[in-house]
């Protein structure tokens, strides 16, 4: 067989393997009336908010594919097109997978752990496989077609675009449900998690959907395509056609790792959930390194093979490294989060202050794991080691976004028996399932910052190889390559600028979150105070209402924050010039993956500090300690789930545009 096509028949094979799993899924029983009645209000709040989402993004997408199509043709436009489709599909899938398998995980857990576990993994891999299917697919068809790796760069700009609105969007609906939810429910009312009597609840269970699984999903997809693309540009100078196809037998090889590992992950009754999903994400980083070395010695030789392969293996180590620096520094079984439990005793002064110190701590380690892998990867194959590494760590997507996709999964089905009334023992398997859904969230997240920064440098490669083929800018090359000089006030000031940018979108978010909350804190005491019965269970709170104030400040409020992502590289490199758009690029870049780094990670450990709290250490619940808590969750909600993964498309969108715009550059 051709390897050209390989890719697309692995896409092909990802996709059959989703709507495998999807099929198993809809045939699990999905429980009793009230659980359906449950699961269907959450579906159909997830896809109203997802429908009036990809309605507002369309003028944007024609007035981008009209811009497109003028400046270069129709090739330009439609791998545009393609990306900003394919990533919105893949987010319908996904999300229509995870609410479906919600009540359904919650029947399964009233037989067993490992059968909850196996609907709801199986329901997480129907999104990891539509992710990277239909990435893998759609880059490796455009190249058919097309056979020019800097027209389907497009593709990754359409990815991007929608990627940072569904990131977004999906924070500002999630957490805004969430922090009206705590603050009244738990704090104010006294009412336990997933109370059916908090009017916020449904919205807050459709939140963790549309941020965890559509969000990062999106996120991933993108970063996928614009690395494979990025590889394919560096190696179609490096190495001609070779050197493009290999990133594309690459991301065919992590999808056959991961199909055969998902099968890896099942359990016994008294086993260890998180065990079997380390299984299968280990499984798939050693099956991808075994294929990875021989297709690298098949394509380029023994010799240029062997160090393509060690940098494709950095990229692994790195998923590893930083998954495991993640869950150091979130885990409520460690230590730093244990010490922002123990301020919790002095006040909600205290709680914050430890938190912030330790996501400013928890960027150090992340950081020195990336400069390793950039030498590693650097010093074995160049510049396109660099993008290969990248590569690499994107390659294993459909087993990360499989295992993050669970845990929104394991979430909604233990506020479902919560709701419906079942047995306590129900409770307690899926309160088992969401513990490690809480970890794995943790660990997805650092793989996406991760996946961003090695994505991010790639583009700025490739940013760096499509002006030195540029014959007007042949005045800024040295030796045929793009060199940038720290003492120009022109790269200064475009460094400067590009640091700025993930400050200001951080800004807008946070924000935008703020003001959701307050109307959902509004709502929620609104209910409470007019809606009779509804502490004593006999009124019914109007969940729709909050479903709404959470889809329309999540609509109205992503557009500030993306007209900087998107106007921010246009400006300096049409106005300041390609040098300048080089050091908005490193600014950016570098700032942006801290700031993800540091807000995550503060986030992450906030809420696990609460959860320790609450399993009856420093008092437990209802102490001034857990209060204390509560308002460290409340602030950590936005930084994890909203500012800190913008982070992640922020930085990617900026390297996509300059590479189209690179040839348009004049000085």
């Amino acid at each position: 067989m051709d390897l050209l096509y390989i890719a697309p028949l692995a896409g092909i094979v990802a996709l059959l393997f989703a709507a495998y799993f999807m099929n198993s899924v809809l045939s699990e029983d999905s429980g009793n009336e009230k659980m359906q009645d449950l699961s269907k209000a959450i579906f159909e709040g997830a896809m109203a908010y997802l429908n009036r989402q990809y309605k507002t993004l369309i003028p944007f997408t024609v007035i981008i594919f009209a811009v497109l199509f003028w400046v270069d043709g129709y090739k330009l436009a439609v791998s545009f097109l393609v990306g900003a489709v394919f990533s919105a599909i893949a987010g319908y899938v996904g999300m229509t997978s995870t609410t479906k398998a919600n009540a359904r995980t919650t029947q399964a857990a009233r037989h067993s752990l490992n059968k909850a576990l196996s609907v709801s993994f199986r329901a997480g891999a129907v999104m990891g496989m539509s992710v990277v299917g239909l990435a893998l697919f759609g880059v490796s068809v455009l190249y058919i077609l097309f056979r020019d790796p800097v027209v389907i760069n497009s593709f990754a700009f359409g990815a991007s675009a929608i990627a940072f609105f569904a990131r977004i969007g999906g924070g500002i609906f999630t957490k805004a449900a969430d922090v009206g939810a705590d603050l009244v429910g738990k704090v104010e009312a006294g009412i336990p998690e997933d109370d059916p009597r908090n009017p916020a609840v449904i919205a807050d269970n459709v939140g963790d959907n549309v941020g965890d699984t559509a969000g990062m999903g999106a996120d991933l997809f993108e970063s996928y395509g614009a690395t494979a693309i990025a590889a394919m540009l560096i190696g179609n100078t490096l190495y001609g056609v070779n050197g493009v196809l290999f990133p594309l037998l690459i991301g065919a090889a992590g999808i056959l790792a991961a199909i055969v590992s998902t099968f890896l992950v099942k359990t016994g009754e008294d086993g260890d959930p998180q065990a079997a999903l380390n299984r299968g994400l280990w499984a798939t980083n050693v099956l991808t390194a075994i294929m990875a070395y021989f297709l690298a010695n098949h394509v380029f030789g023994a010799k240029v093979g062997f160090g393509i392969f060690i940098a494709i293996v950095a990229g692994l180590v790195v998923n590893v490294l930083v998954g495991m620096l993640t869950e150091y520094y979130t885990s409520s079984a460690k230590s730093p989060t244990k010490i922002i439990a123990a301020a919790c005793e002095t006040g909600a002064a205290t709680n914050i202050i430890q938190g912030i110190a330790t996501g400013l701590k928890s960027t150090a380690l992340p950081m020195i794991v990336f400069a390793v892998a950039i030498w590693v990867s650097y010093g074995q194959a160049g510049i396109y080691g660099i993008a290969m590494a990248a590569m690499g760590m994107l390659c294993t997507a459909g087993m990360v976004v499989a295992v993050d996709s669970f845990g929104p999964v394991a979430d909604n089905a233990g506020g479902i028996a919560e709701m419906a009334g079942l047995e306590p023992e129900v409770r307690k398997t899926t309160d088992k399932l969401d513990a490690v859904g809480n970890t794995t969230a943790a660990i997805a997240k650092g793989f996406a910052i991760g996946s961003a920064a090695l994505t991010a440098l790639a583009l700025f490669t490739a940013f760096g190889e499509e002006i030195a083929k540029n014959s007007k800018l042949s005045g800024l090359l040295v030796n045929g390559h793009l060199v940038i000089n720290l003492t120009e006030p022109t790269v200064i000031i475009g460094i400067f600028l590009g640091a700025t940018l993930p400050f200001l979108v951080c800004a807008y978010t946070m924000e935008a979150v703020g003001k959701a909350a307050f109307e959902m804190i509004a709502e929620v005491r609104r209910q409470f105070r007019e809606i009779p019965g509804i502490m004593e269970g006999t009124g019914r709170p109007d969940y729709a209402a909050c479903v709404d104030i959470s889809t329309k400040a999540a609509i109205k409020e992503m557009f500030m924050p993306g007209v900087f992502a998107v106007g921010g590289p246009i400006f300096v490199g049409f106005i300041l010039g390609a040098k300048a758009l080089a050091g908005f690029l490193a600014g950016a870049t570098a700032a942006g993956v801290l700031l993800a780094l540091f807000m995550s990670n503060a986030g992450g450990a906030w809420d696990n500090a609460k959860k320790y709290i609450e399993t009856g250490e420093h008092g437990g619940k209802g102490t001034p300690a857990h209060a204390a808590a509560v308002i460290g969750d409340t602030v950590g909600d936005p930084f994890k789930d909203t500012s800190g993964p913008a982070m992640n498309p922020l930085i990617k969108v900026a390297g996509t545009i300059s590479l189209i715009i690179a040839p348009l550059l004049f000085f």
